[in-house]
């Protein structure tokens, strides 16, 4: 296996690189952790990079060797990773949960609509427009929405807990579904969306929470825990299908 190393600071204080194993090209984020006693390995979210925690002496190289060592180990592990849901006529994909099949409806430019399930069949998105632009506007119309949420949900609890925020954003980033920075700018997975409500509702607290406590200390989780009940739930299901949501429009 080859692989390479082009490292490139990050303001989150992440480490990026280029992991080659047998051809294939995967992202590799290392981060560093104080209280870490050991080099850890595991793939991103999406399932399509490899993050490695490790202690803040290790060097770079001895990551990269790690890595290297456990090719076996992640090719395996990708290997399991769903098969990518393109945004096309006839998909079916979950809208805050529940799933909607995507229909083109025809060239003339319109709207994108929702048809809720009822007792007929199951909830669509209806999009019009040239269907060469369907999986866009289907895309950007879900960011839309993401972020009409995330604000909603960012808003109250940033009002409940005493604090505020500057910027919010909405991405598509694959090693975390939310981040906070020290200078009040919260950022959003639009894939959250997909997600039951309960679970974008989590996320928003706890990115809301660090601006209050830049850590995951015992204050930190005590505050989420008070306005946000259903954090172990929303964290659960989190665990279990979280990766399944990077499988859309992949």
């Amino acid at each position: 296996m080859a692989a390479s190393l082009r490292m490139q600071k990050h303001p989150e204080g992440l480490e990026r690189a280029l992991l080659v194993i047998d051809g294939d090209v995967l992202p590799l984020t290392l981060k560093r952790n104080p209280r870490a006693r050991r080099i850890i390995l595991r793939l991103d979210r999406s399932g399509r990079g490899v993050q490695i925690t490790l202690p803040l002496r290790a060097s770079r190289l001895k990551a990269l060797d790690f890595a290297k060592s456990h090719s076996d180990w992640i090719k395996a592990r990708i290997a399991r990773i769903p098969e990518g849901i393109a945004f096309a006529h006839g998909a079916v994909i979950p809208l805050r949960g529940i799933p909607h099949e995507i229909r083109h409806v025809g060239n003339l430019r319109g709207l994108v609509r929702v048809i809720s399930p009822n007792d007929f069949g199951p909830g669509s998105i209806e999009v019009a427009g040239e269907v060469s632009h369907l999986a866009r506007r289907c895309r950007e119309w879900l960011k839309v929405q993401a972020r009409k949420d995330l604000t909603a949900a960012s808003s109250a609890y940033a009002q409940a807990m005493g604090v505020s925020f500057r910027k919010l954003t909405v991405r598509d980033q694959a090693s975390r579904w939310g981040s906070c920075s020290t200078t009040g700018q919260l950022s959003y997975s639009w894939r959250l969306i997909l997600a039951p409500p309960f679970v974008l509702d989590y996320v928003a607290a706890h990115e809301v929470a660090h601006l209050k406590h830049m850590n995951h200390g015992a204050r930190f989780w005590a505050l989420v825990k008070r306005h946000c009940p259903e954090f172990n739930r929303a964290r659960g299901w989190m665990k279990a299908n979280g990766r399944q949501l990077h499988s859309y429009d992949a």
